[in-house]
């Protein structure tokens, strides 16, 4: 080693102890004897380490630290190929992996297989990059060479073969692959069963069903088959629960099994025999409490709402660790119940996890329903939102509150608000635009629409609002209907759009097309809003008796509708 090398590498060597980062302290390695059982030993090279070598090994290894993968995994490929040494050769392939470089990563995987061709690791690992990589005829023969070499583990590396393949979209391709893989395996359950997986997926429901029954009579005590020959007889889900409790009936501990049974049955709504079935379940599992919400929520659907409050609250005496779940579902129980300062309570007591935040919406709903506007917002406030969609609901939920009380310039405050934190977001758009136009800011809120029409050019409802509103003031009324047109184009069966459609022909002059249009939205929802648009039509057209008839069974189903009276004032003082 001369003076000028050992400089270079001594200072690389001070630079990585000042700036590489602090390794975590890794768990001990497994004894050196099984080591040696799991993963044979390579042939190493008759290679003296020279310094040129050892430089490049630290400069890959530096380069790895720091990053630099593209440089660490070409350095070391590079070592590899000119010492023939399988340690560098796996080093090498591990390296390029990282790089997401699918050719280089084959090629560094190709050496190491080749220098360690005994290696169970390196031709899995191999295997598994050919496969990810959708080059799935290249690697069969490695598959198949795979089983023939550890074929006391056929079954289990079948197995996990299929999790790799699921994704492939040539679902006739797999097929074909596992056919050929497993022919010379009939005699193993696991090759049935990967058949049937990928029948399954390829739709082909009749060959799955033949290989998973082969498959369990090959084992007959296998759970995830019966479970899956269960799935597979979704359609006749009679046949399918009793495939699961002709099991049962022989296998009482398979858990799984019986959750599968208790599920079929729930479908089906057979609600006593499925609240048995999860009862067996939660008997062993006391601090589950998904399952003390299934059983309570069974009870609620039996009219037992005493029962599922006694389960649930049991789940809580016995120290379940998931309390704030079992006071959220203790909540909606409450709340079913119209107990709702019970309710309240078991709300406020979820403290944390995935109920915190349903809780909290549900505390500011129930204030709100009190009479309590000013605590409910102060509620929606405090909540700590973890996503966008979070913030979104809440922005939403405040407007909701307000729009309710008809306070609408403050709902338009709090939306404007929430846009300008998300000035995109498509609902934050549409109900801002609406409040807009409540308020008569009509140009604001077309301005809105447009905006949303040009980031979500499928929203029907931006097109319809848009257009609806020119139609109720009676403006640009040909460019409304071509607006309220696009709408239904996109969804011709709304029945709001439908509505708008309707109306906006009468305003056209067109009667009898109006009224086509105003008789399907009114079949679709008898509306008053509609009700008084298909009277006023009626009215006009001159079939005052059904417009009465219209109008008179709207205001029976809303009472005091301030909009349809007003409506109907109008029409009958023209």
């Amino acid at each position: 080693m001369d003076f000028k090398y050992t400089a270079v590498l001594s200072a690389l060597l001070l630079t990585a102890c000042a700036q590489a980062p602090k390794r975590e302290v890794e768990p001990p390695a497994p004894p050196v004897e099984k080591i040696v059982k799991e993963e044979p030993q390579p042939t190493l090279p008759n290679q003296d380490l020279t310094a040129p070598m050892l430089y490049e090994f630290m400069l890959s290894e530096l380069a790895s630290q720091r990053g630099h993968n593209d440089l660490a995994a070409a350095t070391s490929y590079d070592l590899a190929k000119k010492t023939r040494d399988p340690r560098l050769a796996k080093r090498a392939a591990q390296l390029t992996f990282g790089t997401g470089q699918m050719d280089k990563a084959l090629e560094a995987f190709r050496l190491w297989q080749e220098l360690e061709p005994d290696s169970p690791l390196a031709q899995r690992m191999f295997v598994t990059l050919l496969v990810s990589g959708g080059r799935l005829s290249e690697a069969q023969p490695h598959i198949a060479d795979m089983l023939v070499k550890d074929k006391p583990n056929a079954g289990r590396t079948l197995m996990q073969l299929y999790p790799m393949l699921a994704p492939y979209p040539d679902k006739t391709m797999v097929l074909d692959l596992l056919r050929d893989l497993t022919q010379p395996y009939p005699e193993l359950p696991e090759a049935h069963y990967l058949i049937a997986q990928a029948a399954n997926a390829k739709s082909e429901r009749a060959l799955a069903l033949d290989e998973i029954r082969v498959a369990r009579k090959l084992r007959p005590d296998w759970e995830a088959a019966v479970i899956f020959e269960a799935l597979l007889l979704r359609e006749q889900p009679s046949e399918a629960a009793a495939k699961l409790k002709e099991f049962l009936a022989t296998h009482p501990d398979a858990r799984d099994v019986r959750l599968n049974y208790a599920r079929t049955l729930y479908e089906q709504k057979k609600w006593v025999e499925s609240r048995i079935e999860f009862q067996k379940v939660l008997d062993n599992e006391p601090g589950n409490s998904e399952l003390a919400f299934v059983v309570a929520d069974i009870s609620m659907r039996l009219g037992e709402l005493d029962k599922a409050e006694a389960q649930l609250k049991q789940a809580l005496e016995k120290g379940n660790k998931d309390e704030n779940t079992l006071h959220f579902y203790l909540g909606q129980l409450n709340e079913a119940q119209q107990h709702d300062a019970e309710a309240l309570g078991d709300y406020r007591a979820v403290k944390a996890g995935e109920s915190l935040y349903p809780a909290q919406l549900r505390i500011a709903f129930l204030l709100n329903k009190s009479g309590k506007l000013d605590e409910a917002r102060e509620q929606l406030h405090q909540i700590q939102p973890i996503n966008n969609q979070q913030r979104v609901t809440v922005v939403l939920f405040e407007a909701q509150l307000l729009r309710d009380a008809q306070q609408y310039e403050a709902t338009y405050q709090v939306l404007n608000k929430g846009l300008e934190k998300l000035p995109k977001h498509p609902d934050l758009l549409y109900e801002t635009a609406m409040v807009a136009d409540k308020l008569g800011k009509y140009a604001e809120s077309e301005q809105l629409l447009r905006k949303l029409i040009q980031i979500k050019p499928d929203h029907a409802h931006a097109y319809n609002a848009l257009g609806y509103s020119m139609l109720e003031r009676n403006e640009r009324i040909d460019e409304a209907v071509s607006l309220v047109e696009k709408a239904l184009q996109i969804d011709p069966n709304d029945p709001a759009i439908l509505d708008s459609a309707g109306w906006g022909y009468f305003r056209q002059g067109d009667l009898n097309k109006s009224l086509s249009f105003l008789r399907r939205a009114y079949a679709a929802t008898p509306d008053p809003e509609v009700a008084g648009h298909l009277g006023e039509v009626l009215w006009m057209n001159g079939d005052k008796a059904e417009a009465e008839k219209i109008w008179d069974e709207s205001l029976k189903a809303n009472p005091g509708n301030a909009q349809l009276e007003a409506t109907i004032k109008r029409v009958k003082h023209l």
